[in-house]
């Protein structure tokens, strides 16, 4: 009898070419197809909720694929972790309903973007924080991500090769956090994002704590729905997709 199971996996995306599969490059979905189908002894094939890009990190993306299995579907987490590479952990499994899409049910993405805001870098955050030595006003990024918060046409945030058609997106809360090291994060949650819009966001956010871009000019950029009106894609390495609230979960 085949059965459904649900993957919250975490990897340090620095050696990948991101989740999904491409030719001729490693990517995370084709290291668990591969350990999955070693273990399970038939052919699986996972379905990601997020395609995270090359060298984007996650603390909680979600998979699903369906298997005969009998193994038990909490054991399936601890048996497969003995497979795969110490960059990738699968952190739960469980039995789903057969008919549960990641993709299809409505959830809340949380991301993290890190800046290492220093005169120096410090090499232990270099694959995981994205380096800036220009003193960053917050108080200014703190005015700008005010009015990035709430339902946008966030056009103006998403890559130009964005397949979609409703560039609509809904933003909880957009927070800051300054640590004492230096670090800056920025904490996002929203019902779904674009391609690289949290990345395009925090390269806005960084070049008005730099004084390029007055916090207030935010809702100019908005209106504009044009991808050449906001900032820079931010670098991949300062991201990682925290978690996946499910409606059922929360």
């Amino acid at each position: 009898m085949t059965k459904r199971i649900r993957l919250r996996v975490a990897y340090d995306g620095t050696a990948y070419h991101g989740w999904q599969l491409q030719p001729g490059a490693v990517t995370i979905e084709q290291i668990l197809n591969e350990k999955l189908t070693e273990l399970l002894g038939e052919p699986i094939e996972v379905i990601g909720a997020s395609r995270t890009d090359s060298g984007v990190h996650a603390r909680g993306n979600v998979a699903v694929f369906d298997t005969c299995h009998r193994m038990p579907a909490d054991r399936i987490c601890l048996a497969l972790n003995q497979r795969l590479p110490e960059d990738i952990r699968v952190q739960s499994s469980e039995e789903v309903p057969p008919d549960w899409h990641p993709r299809r049910c409505s959830c809340i993405k949380t991301y993290e973007y890190k800046i290492l805001n220093r005169k120096i870098e410090m090499p232990m955050e270099r694959l995981y924080a994205h380096f800036c030595y220009f003193d960053l006003d917050l108080g200014k990024m703190e005015q700008a991500a005010a009015l990035l918060v709430g339902q946008h046409d966030f056009k103006s945030f998403c890559n130009v090769r964005t397949q979609v058609k409703d560039t609509v997106r809904t933003i909880y809360e957009l927070r800051l956090i300054r640590q004492g090291d230096g670090m800056i994060t920025i904490c996002i949650r929203g019902n779904g994002f674009l391609y690289n819009m949290v990345r395009i966001i925090a390269g806005t956010l960084i070049s008005v704590g730099m004084g390029q871009i007055p916090p207030e000019k935010i809702t100019e950029i908005l209106e504009a729905k044009d991808r050449a009106a906001a900032g820079p894609t931010a670098p991949a390495k300062g991201l990682t997709l925290v978690g996946m609230e499910y409606e059922e979960m929360i």
